[in-house]
């Protein structure tokens, strides 16, 4: 199958069947990433690890960022050496012995486990994030009005992975008793199911990839001139040999101007794996009266699935919603600004969870329940919308270096929401919550004031 042919292979929803067999693969890419990130945590402050709060939640910050960093090398490898299909294969790989190797912690020491599989899972989503993002936008012609909905329904990949991940990993790996001896080590249990969603993601990509994916991605950017008989390929290559125009310096202004206020997104919304994640465990009811259920008993763990349940509840109206807008569809600029400003509304419901805990005790759980819902709309306001953003800004050579830039926004903001969460003992939670809430809506605020110069350095694409 061409490029052409596999662009014009579409469902009855008018969009590239082989946006589904990527949906696929990254939906277990994210069930093994999220599985394992609902436990990290609370998997260094148990008995098992040892750390203090405050240093865990600088390691999860710290590993989380360098996840979003080595995207930035694998992007540049795949493009100039690698081809982005084989490097998907190869961060899959990783990733899958990353999570084995943190299960190994009863062969191995502990720490030792713990640091060599972080290290694998980095590399692996290094070699493997920017480059299934970047075929998704190869799908598209340039300017494509299905490009924004198409990523949006990619991201619900994304979630429906994340989804059932903190369930299926949480119940397996996180104990009920953690004084108990023989529930202290389930840890690995839920580990091992992560890895194993990954390999299951693996089988399938390279089972369906030459079906759906005719030639796309297959080869480095560079040599895709060696396709004598795709067309596409081939004007790709000729492009990527071409120097960078104004236009093009221009759009790259556009992109860094987009990571440096997606940076403070992250880092507010990635309190869910951190501070979010202890609240649940300790400020929260974890046996509420539930009707028609009667007393139920909930796991920290699973309050991770809040975010993904949203995610499938709203994006496909999001993705309607710009299709049907059509000429009135906001420009990204105005999209990232609703994402930051929602997000900000959000953090305000968690403001008053956290008051009425410090005078009550522990809260229900309404107040987890809203933050994630918020800024899950906001999410959808600005990460999907991101990710399209790069696939239709970035010169065609630099395509997956840019979609690894774009991924640096996570790796900056994580940084800071590690450090923010290590304050979680030392300041109050009204403090600790405040700081996003206010932040967030500011951010939102003056994107908003800068959006007219910002669709001027982006020459028309919308």
């Amino acid at each position: 199958m061409t490029d052409e042919e596999v662009k014009h292979n579409v469902n009855k929803h008018g969009q590239p069947k082989a946006l589904y067999m990527l949906f696929m693969v990254e939906m277990w890419e994210r069930f093994n990433y999220y599985g394992m990130r609902a436990l990290l945590v609370l998997f260094m402050i148990s008995s098992v690890i040892g750390f203090s709060k405050a240093t865990s939640s600088r390691i999860y910050g710290m590993f989380t960022a360098l996840v979003y960093l080595t995207p930035v090398l694998g992007g540049y490898l795949a493009d100039r050496y690698i081809g982005k299909r084989h490097s998907i294969t190869i961060g899959a790989v990783l990733m899958a012995l990353g999570q084995f190797t943190l299960a190994s912690y009863e062969i191995i020491n502990p720490i030792v486990a713990l640091a060599t599989g972080l290290t694998l899972i980095i590399i692996g989503n290094g070699f493997f994030k920017p480059n299934i993002s970047t075929i998704v936008g190869e799908l598209y012609e340039p300017n494509d009005p299905r490009r924004d909905s198409g990523f949006t329904i990619f991201y619900m990949g994304i979630n429906l992975g994340a989804f059932f991940a903190p369930f299926i990993c949480g119940f397996l790996g996180e104990p009920t008793d953690p004084m108990n001896a023989l529930e202290a080590y389930k840890w690995k249990y839920g580990f091992m199911a992560a890895g194993g969603g990954m390999v299951i993601g693996l089988i399938w990509y390279l089972v369906s990839q030459n079906k759906y994916l005719g030639h796309i991605g297959l080869r480095p950017v560079t040599k895709g001139a060696d396709l004598e008989n795709d067309a596409t390929e081939k004007a790709r290559a000729e492009e990527a040999q071409k120097p960078l125009t104004q236009e093009d310096r221009d759009k790259i202004k556009a992109i860094f101007t987009f990571v440096f206020f997606a940076i403070f997104f992250f880092a507010f919304f990635e309190q869910a794996g951190s501070s979010l994640n202890i609240f649940a465990k300790e400020a929260t009811n974890l046996n509420p009266v539930l009707p028609f259920l009667g007393q139920v008993t909930l796991k920290a763990s699973y309050f991770q699935a809040v975010n993904p349940i949203f995610v499938l509840l709203f994006a496909p109206l999001f993705a309607k919603l710009w299709i049907k807008l059509g000429s009135k569809d906001p420009s990204i600029p105005t999209k990232f600004g609703w994402g930051l400003f929602l997000q900000g509304v959000g953090f305000i419901a968690i403001v008053i969870g956290a008051a009425l805990y410090t005078s009550n005790g522990p809260v229900s759980a309404i107040w987890l329940i809203l933050v994630y819902m918020f800024c899950t709309m906001g999410e959808l306001c600005l990460s999907p919308v991101g990710l399209s953003m790069v696939s239709k800004l970035a010169p065609a050579k630099f395509m997956s270096l840019f979609m690894g830039v774009w991924l640096t926004a996570s790796f900056f903001g994580n940084l800071l929401a590690g450090q923010l969460a290590s304050y979680y003992e030392s300041w109050s939670l009204t403090t600790l919550f405040s700081v996003p809430a206010v932040c967030s809506i500011l951010f939102g605020i003056i994107m908003w004031i800068m959006a007219g110069k910002i669709k001027r350095w982006m020459h028309g694409v919308h």
